[in-house]
């Protein structure tokens, strides 16, 4: 893709200097919202849940633009590589890279458990507990299996996909036409400049959109504290604190360790996409991130190709914040009703979570689904589904922990994947990381080496 400059080398060597007011930043905007939103929840909780549709109709607008930008980034990726074999070797990479971190959340997620014991002394009586209150996620478990996975992938039509907006529907045709178009020569590169320029269009719709997050994110936390009450986090606060606490872990030791490796900081790096963590926080979706993280993960040095394939992948494939909720939750529930798990039932938890985990994306209450999807599968189970009633009032609490947990997992992916293909510009994840603030971060430009409004781009690296 074309590089956009509109100054001189003098311009383009010095970061800009022009600082806007503060409250015409985004993450202090959505932080102020938050703030709001909780208020406005603990004093009027039925003012609060009336709120609900501005979150709601926030992560609408967002999500109708998902479909097209995954199609259009991963179709313009793969045509643009031109080497069928590479794409391979990058789905590859990343798809073990996700097993290996995955599988390295759901043990920190057991482990945690067994050694703080979070639901130890609930002492819940099984028999009084209402079962009708999880019914709705135990009927979408029971309809969890391979086959099912499989044949989820598969849309009813080709534009039902984008209909539906299922993430792994969309991969799959995504793919198949990139292949495709790969392979049509001259007539090829003609659709893939065009999809490329459909793609600007919705990445320039988003750009709009997103800034619109603090009204979504004041929305969308009113309800919350309105409807659930910050009671429910007080009466559950020690699950609820050891999950939170868990997840910081992991991203500063495990994802830290990794980053180190890649060569930045992961300090750095959560400073770099502050904005799109505090969305996810008020709106509780990772999706209402996603075309922001692509622009953001080619600013920071990735390689466009890698960025295309790793991001939409990854919001199907690793979610390392829901996994070690799937085990730390599943051990809490085992412990809150006095129930003994086997070695063999925890190797059953382990291995059922790492499938019911797929294509759980950043959607609201995905984890609460995979949850019931994980304990329904355990052989002779002597945890019951009906034992979720216990923690479906401080669920919602929870989920931002998983969103963000995912959200961070799949950025520091993409650049270790980029690492390995020998695709990191690491100049320029050098420049960016040390002066995050003066990278813009509105999206509405799709060129990846161009600065917010055109004022300036980002310094290219020496080659």
């Amino acid at each position: 893709m074309a590089q956009v400059t509109t100054h001189g080398a003098a311009a383009a060597s010095a970061p800009r200097t022009h600082k806007e007011p503060w409250y015409k930043v985004l993450y202090i905007q959505v932080l102020i919202a938050i703030a709001l939103g909780i208020l406005l929840g603990w004093l009027n909780p039925e003012w609060g849940k009336s709120v609900k549709w501005l979150g709601d109709a926030f992560i609408a607008l967002i999500k109708m633009m998902i479909a097209p930008i995954i199609f259009c980034t991963i179709v313009h990726g793969i045509a643009s590589i031109g080497d069928l074999k590479k794409v391979g070797r990058v789905g590859l990479k990343a798809l073990v890279y996700f097993e290996v971190v995955s599988t390295v959340a759901l043990l920190i997620g057991i482990l945690v458990g067994e050694v703080v014991k979070p639901g130890a002394g609930f002492n819940a009586d099984v028999t009084k507990l209402d079962a009708g209150a999880v019914e709705k996620y135990a009927k979408l478990a029971a309809n969890d299996s391979v086959t099912s996975h499989i044949m989820a992938l598969i849309p009813k039509s080709f534009f039902d996909a984008f209909a539906t907006g299922d993430l792994l529907q969309v991969l799959l045709i995504s793919i198949l036409t990139g292949v495709v178009v790969t392979g049509m020569g001259q007539r090829g590169e003609a659709i893939t400049h065009a999809i490329d320029t459909a793609g600007q269009i919705f990445f320039r719709i988003i750009g709009l959109v997103v800034k619109l997050a603090p009204i979504g994110a004041f929305g969308a936390m009113a309800f919350t504290i309105g409807q659930y009450g910050i009671g429910k986090v007080i009466d559950l606060a020690w699950l609820v604190g050891t999950f939170y606490v868990t997840a910081f872990l992991f991203v500063v030791v495990v994802l830290g360790g990794i980053a180190r490796v890649a060569g930045f900081s992961i300090f750095k790096f959560l400073a770099y996409i502050k904005d799109e963590l505090l969305i996810v926080l008020g709106t509780s979706s990772s999706e209402t991130v996603l075309p922001h993280m692509m622009t953001k993960m080619r600013r920071l040095g990735a390689s466009d190709s890698v960025v295309g394939l790793v991001i939409p992948t990854g919001y199907s494939f690793n979610l390392d914040g829901t996994n070690i909720y799937m085990t730390l939750a599943t051990l809490f529930l085992a412990q809150a009703v006095g129930a003994d798990l086997s070695f063999a039932q925890y190797a059953t938890i382990i291995l059922v979570a790492m499938l019911t985990s797929k294509g759980a994306s950043g959607v609201t209450g995905a984890g609460f689904i995979t949850l019931a999807a994980t304990l329904s599968a355990i052989p002779n189970n002597p945890v019951p589904v009906a034992a979720m009633t216990l923690i479906l009032g401080v669920d919602k609490f929870m989920s931002e922990c998983r969103a963000i947990t995912n959200l961070i997992g799949n950025g520091v992916a993409t650049v270790v994947v980029s690492r390995w293909e020998g695709e990191l510009d690491q100049v320029k994840l050098r420049q960016v990381m040390e002066h995050p603030v003066s990278i813009g971060t509105d999206i509405s430009d799709h060129a990846p080496n161009m600065d917010v409004d055109g004022a300036a781009p980002i310094p290219a690296p020496a080659r």
